[in-house]
């Protein structure tokens, strides 16, 4: 539709397109800030760090953006799309310090390819080579099922993100500070919806505990340590997960015994996503995820 002004699209096309995702040209999330490794640390072994927490929190935001038009009600839809783009957000500055620490971690991209790093990590790597736990990546199941892991790995993250704002490392430190606001708004969120569906209905309590029991197992990789995070925490950049869990354990022991739900007994699941072994969920989910940037490698996302 026109008139004697022009197309009332006109001002969708032409000039200035900075608001569009693809085709544009992004800053750099890290522009401004002092990308320097700190002395004594090894670039490689911070590239490796950045990439376990980048990976736990891209993982864990597209699972729960899975969740957008599918929650009970419009608020937690939003709640919930919302949690979604605050770990999005956090992954993004995590790759893009990977990259910017050791570029040799970045995946082989066609010459000239415009991709920047945070999105070659984050579109261009198989399965073998993240390094998220192995909790963020499990298929979503009921209502239920996302509260219960979304109060397991908030409590995990928002502990050990705490401590990370002491880091010797610029960036990390400011992604912690940030992040754990974030993260306690979502600890809090699933909490009160964890006392909700335990004191609710006989079926939803069914529901909570059947999740929390089959998420049980990987509970404990978030807090158990990897020789990269014990290498770093001795260098005053990282933090060993192992010195959280005692408050990681209380948190959930003060929720549980809230909710009147008994802690489960089943043993850790062997193995970690730490060292690139994933469940069999991973690789559909990184599939779906990365389609359309594979189809297209000398786009912009």
């Amino acid at each position: 539709m026109s008139d004697d002004h022009g197309s009332i699209f006109d001002g969708l096309v032409g000039g200035d397109s900075s608001q569009w995702a693809f085709g544009t040209d992004f800053e750099d999330p890290l522009a401004g800030v002092d990308t320097t490794v700190p002395d004594g640390v090894d670039h490689a072994e911070l590239a490796a760090y950045c990439l376990m927490l980048g990976d736990d929190a891209l993982i864990m935001s597209q699972r729960l953006s899975e969740w957008c038009s599918r929650a009970p009600d419009l608020e937690e839809d939003i709640a919930l799309a919302n949690m979604a783009l605050d770990l999005l957000g956090q992954a993004r500055l995590l790759l893009a310090r990977a990259a910017a620490a050791d570029p040799g971690v970045l995946p082989a991209l066609p010459e000239g390819s415009p991709v920047p790093p945070e999105d070659a990590l984050a579109f261009f790597r198989d399965a073998g080579e993240f390094r998220n736990v192995r909790l963020a990546e499990v298929p979503n199941g009921d209502f239920a099922h996302v509260v219960a892991r979304l109060l397991l790995f908030s409590a995990a993250r928002l502990a050990l993100l705490e401590r990370l704002r002491a880091s010797r490392d610029t960036v990390l430190a400011a992604v912690a500070a940030k992040g754990v606001k974030e993260l306690a708004y979502h600890r809090d969120w699933a909490a009160r919806w964890f006392l909700t569906l335990a004191q609710g209905t006989e079926e939803s309590r069914r529901r909570l505990v059947t999740a929390l029991d089959a998420l049980w197992p990987l509970q404990a990789e978030p807090v158990a340590a990897h020789p990269v995070e014990l290498s770093l925490a001795r260098a005053g950049v990282a933090v060993d997960p192992a010195t959280t869990r005692g408050e990681v354990d209380a948190l959930l022991d003060q929720v549980l015994a809230m909710s009147d739900v008994p802690r489960p007994g089943r043993p850790p699941l062997p193995g970690s996503g730490r060292e690139g072994r994933h469940t069999d969920a991973l690789a559909p989910l990184l599939a779906e995820m990365q389609v359309v940037a594979r189809a297209h490698p000398s786009g912009l996302w």
